[in-house]
């Protein structure tokens, strides 16, 4: 699925990466706990969070994920997003929930990381 169909499933704005909206990804990882996506990598993954500091967009990066999707209206801060920014990498801001995200793209046959 284009990262960009799962910013119209899922709401988004874009904070970072417009030009890379068109990468596809099969899979999701869902944390606010960062060790445990950086423990079970799953390169080009999107991760969903609800943690919006630049942590987040770090591992993300060292992670090679495709994109960070903030969840329940969490916002990086400017740091954060020109991390992004300058790294290439897709930050998308959703007002749903993580459970929510998460079914939504489910049903939508995205496959969930471990």
């Amino acid at each position: 699925m284009k990262l960009e169909t799962i910013r119209d499933l899922l709401r988004c704005e874009v904070l970072a990466g417009t030009d890379a909206l068109d990468t596809d990804v099969d899979t999701a990882v869902a944390s606010d706990a960062m060790s445990v996506v950086l423990a079970c990598p799953h390169p080009g993954a999107v991760m969903i969070t609800g943690l919006a500091n630049i942590q987040s967009v770090r591992t993300a990066q060292v992670s090679y994920l495709a994109a960070v999707i903030y969840v329940r209206g969490s916002r990086p801060n400017g740091d954060a997003i020109k991390l992004a920014a300058d790294r290439k990498m897709v930050l998308l801001a959703s007002p749903l929930g993580m459970f929510e995200a998460c079914g939504v793209l489910f049903d939508h046959g995205i496959k969930g990381g471990v």
